[in-house]
């Protein structure tokens, strides 16, 4: 039988992997459809990453603090150890900037889509949206790129 922690471990690891590698991909193909500047495209790629953040990204949030929190409880690290707190205050700020990524994310498909549908440049709305998008994914790719060290490295933070 395997070890339950190595299991638990696993599916923390395969849920870190989840999100930045869902991140990195909707960052990608979001700022290829962008530059594309082809309204049709850009709503249907924009279709897809709402869809791939809805199904992966979302199921990735709601199970790394479940999987984080037993394996903190099975292997006796405390939430308040300083590793430990900063990744948890790290995701808080993740959520922070992930949440209005996701709504503009459907305003920019939904902008797209009625350009393509009246056969018109995209508004100014969605340039806008696009800037705000991107100034808030980068902090939250970051935050969980600095997540991910401290899952690693376990590095000893005094914070109290």
């Amino acid at each position: 039988m395997m070890d339950p922690d190595l299991i638990l471990r696993w599916f923390h690891v395969i849920g870190a992997c989840v999100l930045l590698g869902t991140g990195a991909g909707i960052a990608f193909f979001m700022l290829m459809a962008h530059r594309s500047r082809d309204p049709r495209f850009i709503a249907q790629t924009a279709a897809i990453v709402v869809l791939a953040d809805m199904l992966f990204t979302t199921t990735a949030v709601v199970l790394q603090p479940i999987s984080g929190g037993l394996l903190a409880f099975r292997l006796g690290w405390s939430l308040v150890e300083g590793w430990v707190l900063l990744s948890l205050l790290l995701y808080v700020l993740t959520g922070v900037f992930w949440l209005p990524v996701v709504w503009m994310q459907i305003k920019m498909r939904n902008l797209a889509q009625e350009a393509a549908d009246r056969d018109t440049a995209l508004p100014r709305s969605y340039f806008i949206l696009f800037r705000l998008w991107f100034a808030c994914g980068v902090p939250a790719f970051l935050a969980v790129l600095a997540i991910v060290w401290l899952m690693i490295s376990r590095p000893s933070i005094d914070l109290f």
